[in-house]
């Protein structure tokens, strides 16, 4: 199913864009070195190649709708990997951009004929 398999694109693409932008921080704030900084690089190189992979054929709209699941991810990944506790505007926020995805990549659209 297309949903199931741009759903599935939009999470990859959340651990790679996330998932790199940690690993440079870690590298750079946190001092852990190059090491970390080089494989976040690689990371964020992973995300634009699987961004490319969404179904739909609209660079700005998969970019746009990605913005709402980076948003919702950002704030999973730092419960997870750094203890951060999101407010319940946080969350709010998050799923109004969730909302927003939804609506950006999934509702009918009127075929051009």
């Amino acid at each position: 199913m297309t949903v199931a398999r741009s759903l599935i694109l939009f999470a990859l693409a959340a651990v790679a864009e996330i998932g790199g932008a940690w690993l440079v921080w870690q590298g750079v704030r946190e001092h852990r070195g190059w090491l970390w900084i080089g494989a976040g690089v690689a990371a964020l190189g992973v995300y634009g190649f699987v961004a490319t992979l969404q179904p739909d054929a609209e660079f700005g709209r998969i970019l746009a709708a990605y913005g709402g699941v980076f948003i919702a991810g950002s704030l999973l990944w730092g419960m997870v990997a750094d203890g951060y506790r999101p407010d319940r505007w946080d969350v709010i926020g998050a799923l109004i951009c969730l909302v927003g995805v939804a609506v950006i990549m999934y509702m009918p659209r009127a075929v051009d004929g």
